[in-house]
């Protein structure tokens, strides 16, 4: 089944004013605005002319009028034969069609590129924001909050420019011809007729938005039975469970029929009511014509072109119900995704922010640093310490201790409560954010890839490195073997998130971005906890190798891996408890050698299995 449209709540407040936000985006094609505007009145203007030359080639035809139509005796003969007339009406209807065509291109240019630079805007402002919102979003939602958003300004665009203003300067018009030519009585039986058919149509269709949210829901409801069950097929051929789904989603499959047909009711009630409005009104607005021809004062002409403009009026009027309940849904939709642009990040920078230079080694300082995601608990406390340029510096603790926070803060993901993180002697929030950023590689313990090839996920690190540098930073990473292995070699797909490839291939995959980066500053986070001895070994070997061109910062659980670091600094509850070499460290008998005999314990203990 097709999932429906989305619906708005009759209750929402809709924010009329989010309009207002568009006009920036807009202001760029003001001269393409004028002239799809002038498109736009010159043709209304043709489809107004088509009922009078009705009117003139049906007095011309007519034997009760031999006379010319006095508003043509101006008019050589010619021009005024029915042939002439029915070329002019040919002529009118194709202009019509000419100017509306030339009004839809001049403006659809319009409507894309305001498109484009409000998802540019979006999408920019998204990345801009800190790292507590991406943890809070929801992927899905998100994106679903940004199609729509652009589909409602896309929809409003449409239906604003090329329905709803037609509509109204058309409704204008016929009003003020019928007042003028055939008087009040025409007129104001016209303006009831339009303004009654108008708020019924509102009116009904705020009611039904209940049956119509009903049945989009019940609708939804049986989707997701039906793929949930899907993707977990193999579970129900385990437990013989087919009968069971197939009733459940019957079951929703029932509501969903009951909801369509509580929708289909509404719909008719809303037809009906508009049929019965617009039956009622031509119907009066001829019964008027008609007691006017039999009175001699208006012709069979005058009467084709009254019944010519309501059912021309009255034709896009038959949206309304549609039109507006989608232009509600579209300003709803506008306005939660310029509500994104509203987000301002909780770690920003400066405008006096001056650049990092990155053309030296860096050192690192944390100075009395305290920090907690929540009021509630504190995760850093007072931490303290110094990495010198090019020194290597292992962080070790239990899980929740703290140490991958550390980086975070060093990336300045967050800003600490108290205390201050330097960066070559200067605190890092009085420099910008991107080359602080850019002054740092990370190989993250949760590698995550892009859907693309292995060699473009590499070059990620440096978009603009040349191949051979690539080459240099896949052997580094023990990636030669396995890549040759593969049939479609370094152009392999790597998967959604690179699902395709093991934990150990992806993070050697991530050590060759990070390398590739050629940054300063190096944290290593876990960046060898998914690889076999073998692969950690080598890896660690090369590691160690490059440690004395990057000032290094290595995140551990397993206390193997940083027995050569400069120096280990050991994490407790958010509390730096112990700091000094591995030997040092295992003298002192305390916090870390009990971790390390720990680990032994356990190495061994896997080694017998």
């Amino acid at each position: 089944m097709r999932r429906s449209g989305q619906v708005v709540d009759s209750n929402i407040n809709v924010n009329w004013s989010v309009l207002k936000s568009l006009l920036p985006f807009l202001s760029e094609y003001r001269i393409r605005i004028f002239w799809a505007v002038i498109c736009l009145i010159l043709a209304k203007l043709s489809t107004v002319a088509l009922p009078f030359l009705l009117k003139y080639i049906v007095d011309s035809l007519s034997e009760s009028s031999a006379t010319t139509p006095d508003l043509l005796t101006d008019f050589p003969p010619w021009i005024v034969t029915p042939i002439a007339l029915v070329v002019a009406y040919g002529l009118f209807r194709f202009s019509n069609v000419l100017f509306g065509e030339l009004r839809d291109t001049l403006f659809s240019r319009v409507t894309e590129r305001a498109i484009r630079r409000i998802c540019l805007r979006v999408f920019e402002h998204l990345h801009a924001l800190d790292v507590s919102f991406h943890l809070q979003r929801r992927t899905g939602g998100l994106a679903r909050d940004i199609e729509r958003g652009t589909h409602g300004i896309n929809f409003l665009m449409r239906f604003m420019v090329f329905n709803i203003i037609p509509t109204l300067i058309e409704i204008s018009l016929v009003i003020g011809i019928l007042l003028l030519n055939y008087g009040w009585s025409f007129g104001l039986v016209t303006f009831l007729s339009v303004v009654g058919y108008i708020v019924f149509s509102v009116i009904i269709t705020d009611w039904r938005n209940k049956y119509i949210r009903a049945a989009n829901e019940a609708d939804s409801a049986s989707n997701t039975r039906a793929i949930d069950s899907l993707l977990n097929y193999e579970t129900v051929k385990y437990f013989t469970n087919e009968q069971y789904e197939a009733q459940r989603y019957d079951r929703d499959l029932s509501a969903w029929e009951s909801a369509k047909l509580k929708n289909r009711m509404s719909l008719f009630a809303l037809n009906a009511g508009q049929a019965l409005i617009i039956s009622a009104s031509i119907t009066a607005l001829l019964y008027l014509a008609v007691t006017r021809v039999q009175q001699g004062q208006m012709t069979i002409g005058d009467f084709v072109l009254v019944n010519a403009f309501m059912m021309q009026l009255f034709m896009p009027l038959n949206f309304l119900g549609f039109v507006y309940r989608e232009i509600r849904a579209a300003l709803v939709n506008i306005e939660k995704m310029f509500g994104l642009l509203k987000l301002n990040p909780k770690v920003d920078e400066n405008e006096d922010s001056e650049a990092l230079v990155t053309n030296q080694p860096l050192s690192i300082e944390f100075k009395n640093v305290n920090f907690g995601y929540t009021q509630e608990r504190n995760i850093l406390k007072g931490i303290s310490f110094k990495i010198n340029a090019k020194e290597t510096v292992a962080i070790v603790g239990s899980s929740g201790s703290g140490k991958s926070t550390i980086s975070r803060l060093l990336l300045r993901f967050y800003d600490p409560d108290s205390g201050s993180v330097l960066i070559n002697g200067k605190d890092i929030s009085k420099l910008s954010l991107k080359s602080v950023r850019a002054a740092i590689g990370v190989v993250p313990q949760d590698t995550v890839l892009f859907n693309d090839s292995i060699f473009e996920n590499i070059r990620y690190g440096d978009p603009n490195s040349s191949n051979e540098q690539i080459e240099k930073v896949i052997n580094l990473a023990h990636l030669t073997q396995f890549i040759d292995d593969l049939p479609d070699g370094q152009q392999t797909l790597v998967g959604e998130r690179g699902l395709k490839l093991s934990g150990g291939e992806k993070q050697r995959v991530a050590i060759a971005r990070a390398v590739l980066k050629r940054p300063p500053i190096m944290i290593f986070d876990e960046a060898t906890s998914s690889l076999d001895s073998h692969s950690e070994k080598a890896i660690l070997e090369n590691i160690e190798e490059l440690s004395g061109n990057y000032t290094s910062l290595v995140i551990a659980h397993r206390l193997s891996t940083v027995v050569n670091a400069d120096r280990i600094i050991v994490v407790e509850k958010g509390e730096i408890v112990e700091s000094g070499t591995h030997h040092e460290l295992m003298d002192n008998q305390g916090y870390y050698a009990q971790l390390w005999q720990a680990q032994q314990k356990i190495k061994v203990s896997s080694s017998n299995d």
